[in-house]
Parts: C-alpha cells; sequence; structure tokens
C-alpha cells in the first residue's frame, strides 16, 4: 500500500513504518543465521569458518547493491513527495536499467578475480575450497539479490514497508528448508547452504513482481518510460545524471563499509579457523542486535526523501531529533543484552561444546557493545543526509571510517594479537558519527537559510 509521509504525525509515521522494516530485516539476517545454524551444526568448525572467511566480501559485495538501489529510491521517493507520478514511474525504469547493467558489470568482474581475492584475504587453505564455492554461488546469484533490492528500495519510498516484510518471512522460511534439504539430503555441503539463498532470493523477486502488477498501478510502465527521444535527450541524460549522482556515491559508501569489514577479516583469517569462526558468529548475532537502529535508519531515509522533496523541512528537523534521541535509547537496551545474554546466543549456534570459540566470540562482543550509541547515531545521521540527496558527507564518513577501521586493524593486531581486531570497529564508529552528525547540522541549517532567502525575496516582489 502506498503511504504518503508527507502529513500526519511524524513520529507516528516513523514508528508505524520502521516496525515492519524491524521484522523484516530480522527475517533477512535468517538468510545468514541459517548458514550458522545448519553448517556449523552438521558440518562443523571448518566449514562454518569458511562461509566466515568470505562473509565480508559477500556483505561487500551486497552492500555494493543495496546502496546503489536504495540510492536510486531516494529520488523516486522524493519525486512521490512532490506529486510527480510520471517522475516515479521514470525514476523506476530508470534505476532497474541502470542498477542490472552496473550489477552485470560487477558480477562478471568478480567471479573473474575471485580466487586473487581470496588469496589476498588470507584464506587459509583447509577452507579455501568451500569458500570459493560459496562465494562463487553468491556471485552468480547477484542479479537476483539487485532485483529484490531494487523493489523493495521502491515500495519503501512510497511507503509501504509491509509487502518486503511478507516476502522476506516466505522467502527466509524457504531458504531454512531449501538449506536443510541440500546440506542433509543431497548431501551438498556448504555450497548447498548459497544455492539455498540464491532460489529463496528469486521467490522473494517472484512476489515482488506479482504484487506491484497487481497493487501498484502507479508502477506499472508504459513504452514511454523507457525509451530516449531525441527530442528529450537532454532531460534523459540529466534524469540518469540525477539518478548516479545520489546511487553511485551511494554505492561507493557501503563499498567502503564493506572494504572495511573485508580488510578486518583479512587479518583475522591468520588466526585461524577457531577466531574467524567465534567471529563470524559474533557478527552475525551483533547484526539482529542492532537491527532496531538499523530499521529507524532506513524509516527515516525514506521519510525524509518525501519530506524534502514536498519542501517540509520542518518535518525533517523534527523526526531526525526523535529518532535520534529514540537510538540512544536503543544501543544502551541492545548492549546491555549483548553483554549479558551474547554469549549464550552463540553457544545456541554453534554448539555449547565449542568452548574456545565462544570465548573469543564473548571477548568481542565484551568490548563492542560499549559503543553502540555511536553506531545508532551513524545509521540515523547518515540515512538523513541520503534521503536530503546529499551523498558527499556520507560518502566522506565512509572513506575516513576506512582508514580509521584499516590502521587499527592491522596495528592493534600486531600489538594485541586478535584483542586488537575487535576495537578497529568502535573506533570507526566513533569517526563517523561525528562526521555525519556535523554534516547534517551544517547542511540542515543551509537548508533553511535558503528557503528563508527565497520566502524574503518573494515577499519583496510581491
Amino acid at each position: 500500500m502506498i503511504k504518503d509521509l508527507t502529513k500526519g504525525a511524524p513520529l507516528k509515521l516513523i514508528l508505524l513504518f520502521s516496525v515492519p522494516l524491524l521484522i523484516g530485516n530480522i527475517f533477512q539476517q535468517l538468510y545468514n543465521l541459517a548458514d550458522i545454524v545448519i553448517v556449523g551444526r552438521t558440518l562443523g568448525v571448518n566449514a562454518l569458518a569458511s562461509v566466515g572467511a568470505v562473509a565480508p566480501l559477500f556483505f561487500l559485495i551486497m552492500f555494493a547493491v543495496a546502496g546503489m538501489t536504495n540510492g536510486f529510491a531516494v529520488i523516486t521517493g522524493q519525486k512521490f513527495g512532490a506529486g510527480d507520478v510520471c517522475g516515479v514511474r521514470r525514476s523506476a525504469a530508470v534505476s532497474t536499467i541502470l542498477s542490472t547493467v552496473l550489477t552485470v558489470f560487477f558480477s562478471i568482474i568478480c567471479a573473474v578475480l575471485m580466487k586473487p581475492i581470496l588469496f589476498l584475504m588470507n584464506v587459509p587453505q583447509e577452507i579455501f575450497r568451500n569458500a570459493y564455492l560459496y562465494i562463487q554461488i553468491c556471485v552468480l546469484g547477484l542479479i537476483i539479490a539487485n532485483f529484490y533490492n531494487l523493489l523493495a528500495s521502491i515500495l519503501r519510498a512510497l511507503g509501504d514497508s509491509k509487502t518486503p516484510l511478507y516476502f522476506l518471512i516466505l522467502a527466509s522460511i524457504l531458504n531454512v528448508f531449501l538449506a536443510l534439504l541440500f546440506i542433509l539430503e543431497f548431501h551438498w555441503g556448504v555450497p548447498g547452504s548459497a544455492v539455498a539463498v540464491v532460489l529463496s532470493q528469486t521467490f522473494s523477486v517472484i512476489l515482488c513482481f506479482y504484487y506491484i502488477k497487481k497493487r501498484f498501478p502507479i508502477l506499472h510502465l508504459q513504452k514511454s518510460d523507457w525509451l530516449f527521444k531525441k527530442e528529450n535527450r537532454k532531460e534523459d541524460f540529466a534524469f540518469i545524471k540525477e539518478h548516479l549522482e545520489v546511487g553511485f556515491p551511494m554505492a561507493i559508501q557501503f563499498s567502503v563499509l564493506g572494504i572495511g569489514i573485508l580488510i578486518i577479516q583479512s587479518v583475522c583469517n591468520t588466526f585461524g579457523a577457531d577466531v574467524i569462526a567465534a567471529f563470524t558468529a559474533a557478527l552475525r548475532i551483533e547484526q539482529i542486535a542492532t537491527m532496531p537502529m538499523t530499521s529507524f535508519g532506513v524509516a527515516i531515509s525514506a521519510f525524509v526523501a518525501q519530506n524534502f522533496g514536498a519542501n517540509n523541512i520542518s518535518r525533517v528537523r523534527y523526526a531526525v531529533i526523535k529518532t535520534s534521541m529514540i537510538n540512544l535509547i536503543l544501543s544502551i537496551v541492545m548492549a546491555l543484552v549483548m553483554r549479558y545474554w551474547g554469549t549464550a546466543i552463540v553457544g545456541i549456534f554453534i554448539g555449547a561444546d565449542k568452548t574456545a570459540v565462544i570465548k573469543i566470540a564473548h571477548d568481542y562482543l565484551w568490548i563492542s557493545t560499549i559503543f553502540y550509541f555511536f553506531l545508532g547515531q551513524i545509521f540515523i545521521f547518515r540515512n538523513a543526509l541520503q534521503g536530503m540527496g546529499k551523498p558527499l558527507i556520507p560518502l566522506t564518513s565512509s572513506f575516513a571510517e576506512l582508514m580509521i577501521r584499516s590502521f587499527a586493524a592491522v596495528y592493534l593486531a600486531v600489538k594485541f594479537s586478535y584483542f586488537g581486531i575487535f576495537y578497529a570497529g568502535p573506533i570507526a564508529w566513533i569517526t563517523a558519527a561525528i562526521i555525519l552528525s556535523v554534516g547534517y547540522f551544517v547542511n540542515i541549517k543551509k537548508v533553511i537559510y535558503a528557503k528563508r532567502f527565497r520566502l524574503t525575496e518573494k515577499s519583496l516582489e510581491e
């Protein structure tokens, strides 16, 4: 259902919008948790380590796709907020073309260079084959992930956060059944888990297409939405440029974040299977713990995009401050949950007998939870800036985060062994949170002053 976020109580709208996102994000993480539970429980620590060793590379690829499609959807949301129905359709068409072309190109490059990349990541020889097969299957299915992310982003941009949730739930359940089937019955091992992910994502894409066809006439694209006419060539290229100016920096930004995690994983891989498995399990659990904060970030992006397009700047300011305060509270609550129950949850997923692995995961969670406050603020201010169509500051913060994270991981690992790696992420969070919060307040003040200037100029003319 289409939802106009430019009218009504901002906080209520954001809460109602974010709850389905939260549930959806949790179910999306079940794709990854299914890998941990099924692979870790049935195939052992080395199999889990083979998935964990390439998980950051998988996240890097997915981050790039998600960043690009989310960026394109910002333009769609702004067109919808401005009441431009034709612009919404054209944005959906341009987004589809651009994301498909770029994803196919990226998939080919990754597939060709995969073995050298894994060697650079220091993937241990005993887990190399399974790691290679797993990530190659995921890369070959990247075009499917692109279509789901694109369709889900467009639906959310139009105010519908519930439908992608329903499809994610169904796909996540299917993923679990397929993973069990391929690993336990077909004996495909680690690659079976990757095949299950791709097939379940394909199912969610089919559902999205069918739903849009039946319920979203605003997205029923016409022939004119796809074609470039000579007389409109200048406007068409300007429209493409508008999407690339938001989508490309967001793709780079998400990729930079993924590269930082990739570098940490490369350092982590040098410490053996136990550390890799522990780091993998702890990160997956932490991703679920931080889902509430992430969901408010996605919600604020859609809210800001529509209201910024409608020039409702006061609603933007109010929503950002309120969600920032909510994420502050959530960061404290989730930090306490992870400090006291996170280790037990890790034990459930990988087996209570893996005491060495559980101890390492415990050490990571005990350190990272202290810094959840900064992570929560990153989600709010980064997405607010992106919703305003200001991707350069988030991109700058991502590069700063990459440099800090990489330096800290390498330097601290030499000084304090794998304990040093655990501090690399939190240090990067602090850096990014400062840059993004300052960038948001500076930009929102500029927008307010510009609006006041236009009103003053208009009154003088009258």
